[in-house]
């Protein structure tokens, strides 16, 4: 799928009750965001459940939906690099808040990033 050139991103965050699950692999859900870089807006959330979790399904499936951006608290090496065969940014070591949050503090450039969380 190829991706728009605009201000127009999508970010995805796994979420498990309302929040950012750590670990990406392990989430209910997915927080598919819309967002207007230039505006700083978010446009749309989504939220989907995932295919199960097997090492290259997620980046597919993310990449299916058009992500652009996925933001985790962690991620092994091995998922970073599927994602990248995506032309996915990964962001890791961001921490457990809300998917609007998340979005709004990476559009503003105060998302804090601490340590990748996953030792795989």
């Amino acid at each position: 799928m190829e991706k728009q050139n605009n201000n127009t991103k999508k970010i995805a965050i796994p979420i498990s009750e309302g929040k950012m699950c750590l670990h990406f692999g392990h989430c209910e859900n997915f927080a598919l965001m819309e967002v207007d870089t230039e505006a700083k807006t978010i446009i749309n959330k989504t939220e989907l459940t995932p295919p199960p979790h097997e090492p290259g399904v997620l980046p597919r499936w993310l990449s299916e939906q058009g992500t652009d951006i996925i933001i985790a608290g962690g991620m092994g090496m091995r998922a970073q690099q599927f994602f990248k065969q995506y032309n996915i940014d990964v962001m890791v070591g961001a921490p457990p808040d809300t998917p609007e949050n998340l979005v709004l503090n990476y559009m503003n450039d105060t998302l804090h990033l601490g340590d990748n969380v996953c030792d795989h």
